[in-house]
Order: C-alpha cells, then structure tokens, then sequence
C-alpha cells in the first residue's frame, strides 16, 4: 500500500499526524522534512531568550521518538524536489522517486526579505525555525544592542523577550503604533508605552533602507535620514506562505495553496494545510486555525470526508509587559471600533453596521473578558 506522504514536520505536519492516528492506525504515514524531523512549538521561539532556553531545551520530541509514537517513517534532511500529481510521485534529494496514496503539504511560511541596501544586508538574521533560533541565540550573546525591523506581533514578542533578557531594543517600522495592522491606535499605543518602559526604543513612521557593516556591529540607515546602531539585526516584518513546490508542480496558488473546504487543492489527492494554505481565501498563520485543520483533514483521510470549520480564534500575544488578546474583525467588514480605557487596560471592540460584535483588542486587565467577548463573535468558517 502506498502511504500517505506529508512534506513537512512543524506543527500541521505533526499534528495531522496524531489526529490521523487517532482514527487509522494501520495506513502507512512518511513524512519528509528538510530538517531534523524534531518535534517543538514553533510559537514559543519568540519568548525563549529570556527563559533561558538552548534550541535544544526546545525540543519536545525527537525524530525517533515522533516516528514511533506516530508508527510513521520520517525521512529527515530530506527536500523534496519536485511533485508529480499525474502519477501521485515525489521526487527528493536523497536520488529517490516514491508513489503516494495522498499527499499532505504542510510547508509552512517563510520570512519576507526587506527590500535593503548596504553591505550588511545579508548579514541580517530571521528567526522561523528551531536552527534560526540556535544561530541567532549565538549571535547576540555577548552583545548588547539588538535592532528589530518590524513592530508586528512577532517583532513586539521579540522585543519584550529581549528587553526581559536585559538587551537594548530598537524596534524600526512605518506604522504610527505598533502592531498597526491589528490593533486600533489606542491599544497600539497602551503597548507601545508598556515596553517603553521595559527599555524598547522605537522608531516608528519610517523604514530601514540601508544596512552598512561597522568594526563593532552595524548602522541601519532609516527613510528619515537617522541612522541607528546596532550589534545584531533581526527582522521580523512577517510570513509569507511557502508556495514555491506547490507552483512548480502546477497546483493553484493564489497567496497561499488554494485549498476547498476539504483541504484539498486544484491536484486530486493532493491536501494542504497550516501556514502555506489558503482556505476558502483565509490565510490565517497561528496555531488554532492549524489544528482544526489537522482534525478535519485527519476525518477526510480516514474515510470520513470533513469540511474544516472555524469558530472565533483570538490571538494571544506573548507580550507580559502588555497582555493582550486580539481577534480581527472579518477583511473587509464595515464598522467602528469602540474604546474604553483606563490606567491599566484598554477594552476595544469593533462593532458592525448591524450593532453586532465583529471584533476586539484587548489590554492589560480587559484581556479577562476575552472568553465572553469571543462568544459574541461569528465563525470564521461555518
């Protein structure tokens, strides 16, 4: 019997994996991953530098381990290099050409890379895996000053991580607030005067357009003729689903891989799901849109064919000088958004044409009604 192959090994990968087994014990499973096959939460690499913690500790499982818990074979350091959906094949690295019953892709999403001149442009780190994490934790330690390009929700997780870790920050971005495509000014502005006080610089309204090397460290030179100067760089201005194999072998793509309700792409028997999908036009990069999609895509391939839904999923961000919640009202939804404030939180909620809740973004204490409020809100997918 030809198994089902998944390519990839983060959290879809993996988590399809214990769903699948939930209900089909005996239909082989392969996974194939460029990595070392290691199982860990992808989101606790934004807040791990001021615990301590080596890639390693990160780690929840290895490859070995993840094999025999999933009774699956895991094909690790492994890039599959091309698909061929007419005669249900992959063709990898390792020189092999394997048949599939099923083929899951669970690529995830890859950083987007700054438009930069200079000649330390390429000397700039991201952090989207376990082995992102082990080289910049080696980087900055010794140093000092870290610059953060991006004040989105990874760049702010980052900074707070950092500034709790006893660095100097600098966050760079051309928003007037942080985390401007989220949240309304006001909450924007509550975490923004929170890791203020944590140390967290910002320069914001503008972006950086040169990165120039120096003896000690870099300059980054911004659109408004400052310049900054730093010991490492990290950017962090966001994710852009891995469509790149998927393309190649023809399927539909569109920002993410086009997938139905069924998680199925324009391929038959080719599904996709996590960072790298886009579903019924959503691309929604965080963990609970991910596991439903595990479940549902688990109930289809065990034979009992499953449409993924999705209910309201608030977004918590791991920013403890701040804690915030936040669910964005639907693309395109007509409404306002109505604030309430005080010293120590933020409550606001974006109220449709109808009077209906579409939305919140919560702070500080007002993150407490985040359970009540979510009940309020429609389905993403119904």
């Amino acid at each position: 019997m030809d198994p089902i192959i998944v390519i990839g090994s983060g959290l879809a990968a993996y988590n399809f994996g214990k769903e699948f087994r939930k209900l089909d014990t005996a239909t082989p499973l392969l996974f194939v991953t460029a990595d070392d096959g290691c199982f860990y939460s992808k989101p606790m690499l934004s807040n791990a530098l001021d615990k301590g913690k080596t890639a390693a500790e990160l780690v929840i499982c290895d490859s070995d381990k993840m094999q025999q818990d999933l009774n699956a074979r895991i094909m690790n350091f492994t890039r599959v290099e091309g698909i061929d959906a007419a005669s249900h094949t992959i063709s990898t690295s390792q020189g092999e050409t394997i048949s599939y019953s099923k083929l899951v892709l669970a690529l995830g999403a890859k950083p987007i890379t700054p438009p930069l001149d200079g000649d330390g442009a390429e000397l700039i780190y991201t952090v989207n895996h376990l082995s992102d994490y082990a080289e910049f934790r080696e980087a900055v330690s010794g140093k000092k000053h870290i610059a953060i390009i991006g004040p989105g929700l990874i760049g702010c997780e980052f900074a707070n991580d950092m500034s709790c870790a006893g660095y100097q920050v600098s966050v760079i971005g051309p928003g007037a607030t942080p985390m401007n495509t989220l949240l309304p000014p006001e909450v924007g502005a509550k975490l923004q005067q929170a890791l203020s006080s944590k140390g967290v610089n910002w320069h914001l309204g503008c972006s950086c357009k040169t990165i120039n090397r120096q003896a000690d460290g870099f300059e980054l030179v911004l659109d408004n003729n400052k310049s900054i100067s730093a010991d490492v760089v990290l950017s962090a201005i966001g994710l852009r689903p891995e469509t790149t194999l998927a393309q190649e072998a023809g399927l539909k793509i569109d920002r993410g891989i086009i997938v139905d309700r069924f998680l199925k792409t324009s391929a038959d028997d080719v599904y996709a799901l996590g960072d790298c999908a886009e579903v019924d036009g959503l691309v929604l990069p965080y963990v609970m849109p991910l596991m439903q999609s595990a479940r549902a895509l688990a109930k289809t391939l065990s034979g009992e064919a499953t449409e993924v839904t999705y209910p309201a999923m608030p977004v918590g961000v791991k920013t403890p000088a701040c804690p915030l919640a936040v669910a964005p009202p639907p693309i395109g939804a007509e409404g306002k958004w109505q604030i309430e404030s005080d010293d120590d939180s933020v409550k606001a909620i974006y109220i449709g044409k109808d009077g209906s809740t579409l939305g919140f973004a919560l702070c500080g204490d007002a993150v407490k009604e985040k359970m009540a409020l979510t009940k309020l809100l429609p389905h993403m997918l119904s």
